[in-house]
């Protein structure tokens, strides 16, 4: 792990993060905090998809987005090339650390730095159940071990001082708000809903979602869909936003809601990264992955099971019907979203 912490002061870099959305939008707060502090001005390399996620931002200068198609053999090389030239005299944070960044990194000219992904340390903890490493991995979450790269181990940044943040303009924020005032009830506080992610053991069943929406209704509390996905009935288009909107719309949306209730997805970090808390559900993952929302009013909904974690990113089969997550009531998910509206209600008051 490289750092060049006086070398790069006040310069141009170039930070890359492929995917996926959520570690994306989790560098947004790293890039963030060391241009308040140095200056440093960002161009950022991702993927097309996720280039709207630093519209706006301070300290990103540009933003350099491929597709798929642009990520493979040749045209990879070409377009590898061509960035090393145009950028030769800026250092490279690399804050994916896989084989296609450290392909990048490979031909860069300039310096190369590196976080400490942990990523030993998080599969030791994994094949021990949680006997080695959890001290060590519960110290620093995802943005902090980004930080890692810039910062010496003694002046990583709070997790606060790093939290995710995204742009948006009065105008979107305005759009939003009408986009949504036909769903809000006098008095009635508005509730997102994500009900999707990558795996389906991070989540409920679409059944157990809408068991939940209809608790919402009997509390008087108006809530509208969200997210990229497919089995929401018929009977909740009126409400649905689902497949609808683009990402900023997604951003916009979400920051105009009370709270976001969801699984361990993207989204939850979006949702912090607008200032909208996030009420998640956390099954297979767990907080040493180093990806539990870092809002001041976040929550997190888990079961102390001794099977969890049972893998890195919550893929694969479970002999247990996934019952971390399933475990987890409506019930208990609309006593948790209670209590964090009533905060928000006082604070208001």
């Amino acid at each position: 792990m490289a750092r060049y912490s006086s070398r790069i002061s006040n310069r141009h870099m170039v930070a890359v993060r492929f995917s996926s959305m959520g570690d994306v939008v989790l560098t947004t707060g790293v890039l963030l905090d060391w241009y308040k502090k140095h200056g440093t001005k960002f161009t950022v390399i991702t993927k097309e998809a996720f280039e709207p996620l630093f519209a706006h931002h301070p300290a990103v200068h540009n933003v350099i987005g491929f597709d798929e198609n642009d990520l493979h053999g040749q045209a990879q090389a070409m377009n590898f090339r061509g960035l090393m030239e145009k950028y030769r005299d800026s250092p490279l944070l690399d804050l994916h650390r896989n084989l296609r960044s450290a392909m990048l990194a490979r031909i860069w000219r300039d310096a190369i730095i590196c976080y400490n992904k942990m990523a030993l340390a998080r599969r030791i903890f994994l094949w021990s159940k949680g006997k080695f490493f959890g001290e060590e991995l519960r110290r620093y979450n995802v943005p902090q071990r980004y930080a890692t790269g810039l910062y010496d181990k003694k002046d990583v940044p709070s997790a606060e001082e790093l939290r995710p943040r995204i742009f948006l303009t009065e105008e979107e924020k305005q759009q939003a708000c009408d986009t949504l005032a036909p769903l809000r009830r006098q008095g009635a506080p508005l509730v997102a809903l994500h009900p999707f992610a990558t795996h389906e053991a991070k989540t409920w069943p679409m059944e157990t979602w809408l068991h939940f929406a209809g608790l919402l209704e009997q509390e008087n509390i108006a809530f509208f869909w969200v997210g990229q996905g497919e089995g929401l009935p018929e009977a909740e288009e009126k409400r649905s936003f689902i497949g609808k909107t683009g990402l900023r719309d997604l951003c916009a949306l979400t920051s105009a809601a009370d709270v976001l209730v969801t699984g361990d997805s993207g989204p939850m970090h979006i949702a912090t990264a607008v200032d909208t808390p996030a009420l998640a559900m956390f099954g297979p993952t767990c907080r040493e992955w180093g990806f539990f929302p870092s809002g001041p009013e976040d929550r997190v909904v888990q079961l102390d099971m001794p099977c969890r974690p049972c893998s890195l990113h919550g893929s694969g089969s479970c002999p247990k019907n996934n019952a971390c997550i399933t475990g987890i009531t409506p019930e208990r998910m609309l006593e948790e979203l209670k209590a964090m509206l009533a905060g928000r209600a006082a604070e208001k008051h």
